[in-house]
């Protein structure tokens, strides 16, 4: 062990003596320690060196404080101590103050805890009497009701005698006209001839594009911005993801959307334990599976979860060292994909939650995933590059390079034979596994590309009549449709003033809705890209998506709220 000897000691303090000013007293001791016969180089002594040494051991008498006895550490976190703590006092009564530090504060934390778990049994209770008030109310709307058609009845029945009377006067005007003989005058009909009825129209005349707050159902829970919406491909089930640390499921009614609509309570998936501020457990992703029966969520914290429709954590994926940014099942549903910000993706067994295969080829944060069938995907990452992997294959199935910058989204065809990528440098390409180089350099966006989507159209497709194409959607505040066959553009849409998050193909793959931080929902014609829809909410959109039916949008935006709108032409 390396040990300082008096002679050195003496030095220091000379020094440090003489740094400080203390010349005089800086002399006497060089004089009576005999340091100007040192062979001690002042030159390779850094100044404030005596200083530095105290610090470094108090530091180690701080972590050896820290320690067991064995040397191994001490539950808990780090505690620090006062310098005179460590200078007066020996070990034993040092581990001594750090053991009642670490009580008090788990002591505090109890207490915090027992003030969460109180407030959440309030909550509860509070539950409980709105499911009371509830209750009573239900009962008085059924009692009201009840009297409603008493009342009703009772009106019938007098309406039914009046008539009786009536028919009776009727009979007895008529037995006293035939005794009189008197003829019987018939008078002609009055009224309006038939032909000059008015013609009532049974279509809809469209008055305008402008949505009313009025006509849209505003989803209200969330506690910070909402940044993924998804419907279920199998029912009225809409999932959303928030930076509170939760996901949340709301059952929307197949009625009108609007201001009267109602909207029950949502099921609350939380990503926490404990307070509700951990950042860390922003929901970045979610993706249904295809029976609509699983939710998957990714999250900030690295963990993939996978929930019921009924809001029950099934399995927690643990394996991911960063950001979860993107997620999706396979068609089968037996298989769940994950890109992180570590750089690799994940394929899932949804069952049991195993790891099948982790790929790690990028070497840098992987931004999105996309299946191409139930054993293949792509991946995208900040690195440039686009890798085609295939469950049990050890190296990529194909390398697609040609950005230049960061690619941040990646999507097949209804056919899994295209594959449409768009990135930071300005560009979407189209890639095809037949050849290296992309088919399409689609260059026609003037700032970064931050998404794009294919129609559900053409072959492969429920819509297989119609020609596929594709959108792109740009922080240069435009939408462009493309023809995939010519890789030109169709149309481009360019009623948005801030960069442009989301857009999605209704399911007939006649309309796109697009949403902008101009806060503007926007429903466009695909057929000639006229404008057709409107609606302004009150905060930038992240995402759109339509439902399975094609007669409601939803969006979800940053002043922490999820609307639904119905659409129909």
């Amino acid at each position: 062990m390396t040990t300082i000897t008096s002679h050195e000691m003496n030095f220091l303090i000379f020094r440090y003596l003489h740094e400080s000013g203390f010349t005089h007293s800086a002399f006497v001791l060089g004089y009576e320690a005999g340091l100007y016969k040192s062979n001690i180089d002042g030159n390779s002594v850094p100044t404030g060196a005596l200083i530095s040494f105290v610090q470094k051991g108090l530091q180690y008498l701080e972590m050896e404080a820290n320690l067991n006895d064995d040397g191994t550490e001490v539950d808990g976190d780090f505690s620090l101590l006062q310098p005179v703590d460590l200078l007066t006092k020996d070990m034993m009564e040092l581990r001594m103050m750090i053991k009642e530090k670490r009580s008090k504060v788990e002591r505090e934390k109890e207490k915090e805890k027992e003030k969460e778990r109180e407030k959440e049994r309030e909550k509860e209770r509070e539950r409980e009497r709105e499911r009371e008030r509830e209750r009573e109310r239900q009962e008085r709307e059924k009692e009201r009701e009840r009297e409603r058609e008493r009342v009703e009845r009772e009106r019938d029945r007098e309406r039914e005698k009046e008539r009786e009377k009536e028919r009776e006067r009727d009979r007895s005007e008529r037995e006293k006209e035939r005794d009189e003989k008197t003829k019987i005058k018939v008078e002609e009909p009055r009224g309006a001839p038939v032909g000059d009825q008015m013609e009532v129209a049974s279509g809809t005349t469209f008055q305008g594009s402008e949505i009313s707050h009025a006509d849209v159902t505003i989803l209200e829970g969330h506690t910070s911005e909402v940044f993924i919406c998804a419907w279920s491909p199998s029912g009225s089930l809409l999932a959303s993801g928030s930076g509170d640390s939760t996901a949340r499921i709301w059952s929307i009614s197949d009625g009108p959307s609007g201001n009267s609509a109602a909207a029950s309570k949502p099921l609350v998936l939380k990503h926490f334990k404990g307070k509700t501020n951990e950042k860390s457990k922003d929901v970045t992703t979610l993706d249904w599976n295809g029976e609509g029966t699983l939710l998957a969520t990714g999250s900030y914290d690295g963990q993939a979860r996978i929930w019921s429709k009924d809001g029950e954590l099934k399995n927690t994926l643990n394996k991911h060292k960063g950001p979860i940014f993107s997620l999706k099942w396979n068609k089968k549903g037996d298989c769940l994909l994950s890109g992180s910000v570590d750089k690799t993706a994940i394929i899932w067994d949804a069952k049991t939650g195993d790891v099948k295969q982790q790929f790690e080829y990028h070497t840098a944060p992987t931004l999105d995933v996309d299946w191409r069938n139930n054993l293949s995907f792509a991946t995208c990452s900040t690195d440039k590059m686009i890798y085609v992997c295939k469950l049990g294959d050890t190296r990529p199935v194909k390398v697609f390079q040609g950005h230049q910058d960061e690619v941040n989204a990646i999507k097949w065809d209804p056919t899994g034979t295209l594959l449409a990528s768009c990135s930071d440098d300005f560009t979407a390409k189209i890639w095809s596994l037949k050849q290296d180089r992309c088919l399409h350099d689609l260059k026609e966006h003037t700032k970064e590309i931050y998404t794009i989507k294919w129609s559900p159209t053409g072959s492969g497709s429920a819509n297989p009549n119609r020609d596929l194409v594709l959108a792109s959607a740009s922080f240069d505040a435009t939408i462009k449709l493309w023809d995939v066959e010519q890789g030109s553009q169709l149309f481009s849409l360019t009623h948005h003033s801030e960069p442009v998050y989301s857009v999605a193909f209704s399911p007939n793959g006649e309309y796109l809705a697009s949403g902008s931080f101009d806060k503007c929902l926007h429903i466009w014609s695909v057929k000639d890209g006229s404008l057709v829809k409107t609606y302004r909410g009150s905060g930038g959109i992240f995402e759109v998506c339509w439902n399975r039916e094609g007669d409601k949008v939803a969006a979800c935006f940053s002043n922490n709220t999820v609307c639904v709108l119905d659409f129909r032409m």
